[in-house]
């Protein structure tokens, strides 16, 4: 019996230990179920590797009492994500590509950006008000977002309706939505919702001439260190040729709109696609800077900086 025993041990040691790949993720349900799409992917074209999902939260996590646009910072829902992969305590990470800002902190940048869903903003109602849309609600009906972008845009559209700002996971806001009787419905973005499984909740999918969708909406993107080529490889087959070309062309039109980041920037926008062909990159990008030199030609520095001083005011 020992002999058996001792070979069975010795067996176990020559057998090569599967690698584990560490991936960072949010706490929230909604982040563990995109992490888990990517890492479902990953298994399914590695099939030799192990993956372990580490969850975090972060500052967007924690403060909740305050409007997205008030608290000031650019990394509120990655932040501490990056600390973990600046300290090698994580491989890669998952976000909604919208949170990342388009220029990343030294040393990181984005390996993959993942098929896009839908791209824009969902109206959920209140069950007293299921059957209208935005136009439809009642005089100064309170409606929930968290985004500015979104307020600023539907308070001009709608101005009949006071907007409000919601914070917490989706599954909060919902919650807060249904028990209590202070919105009379709420923006959220439909790719959430559908991978969620709460398509019957849409009451309103809002198209862009009622309310453009903010850049990278709908899209995942994996945050890696810039100089780890093995992981690089590893998530570059995930990139979706199609989203990645428009999201480098909508990142690429907000970071001129706000004549952020370096002019020599060797990344794209903060993205990494060896795979892909070069040129339509640098296209889609060269989109995105005329579209921004375009609105910036007609006056959009002047609204953005009296937009930004109204933010601060209130």
């Amino acid at each position: 019996m020992s002999g058996n025993g001792n070979a069975a041990a010795t067996a176990e040691e020559d057998t090569p230990k599967m690698r584990v790949i560490r991936v960072g993720t949010r706490k929230s349900q909604l982040a563990r179920i995109q992490t888990d799409s990517v890492v479902a992917m990953l298994k399914a074209l590695y099939p030799g590797l192990q993956f372990e999902i580490i969850a975090m939260s972060t500052t967007g996590d924690k403060i909740l009492d305050t409007a997205l646009s008030k608290i000031g910072e650019k990394s509120l829902f990655t932040k501490e994500l990056e600390h973990a992969l600046e300290r090698n305590e994580v491989d890669l990470v998952v976000h909604s590509l919208k949170d990342l800002p388009t220029v990343l902190p030294p040393g990181f940048t984005i390996g993959a950006v993942c098929k896009r869903e839908s791209p824009y903003d969902a109206v959920v109602f209140h069950p007293k008000f299921v059957g209208k849309t935005l136009e439809t609600l009642p005089e100064k009906s309170v409606v929930g977002t968290s985004s500015l972008r979104r307020a600023a845009q539907l308070q001009r559209k709608f101005p009949h309706l006071e907007f409000k700002s919601i914070r917490g996971n989706l599954n909060t806001r919902l919650q807060k939505l249904d028990e209590l009787q202070e919105f009379s419905a709420i923006i959220l973005a439909a790719a959430g919702l559908q991978r969620m499984g709460w398509q019957n909740r849409v009451g309103q999918i809002l198209h862009p001439e009622e309310c453009m969708y903010a850049v990278g909406q709908g899209a995942l993107g994996v945050e890696v260190r810039a100089k780890d080529q093995d992981i690089l490889d590893l998530v570059g087959v995930l990139h979706d040729p199609e989203t990645l070309l428009r999201c480098i062309a909508e990142r690429s039109f907000l970071r001129h709109l706000h004549e952020d980041g370096p002019e020599d920037d060797p990344q794209l926008v903060g993205i990494t696609a060896h795979n892909i062909p070069r040129q339509p990159q640098l296209a889609a990008e060269n989109l995105g800077i005329s579209l921004a030199t375009l609105l910036l030609n007609k006056g959009a520095k002047n609204i953005l900086d009296v937009a930004r001083q109204l933010n601060e005011a209130h």
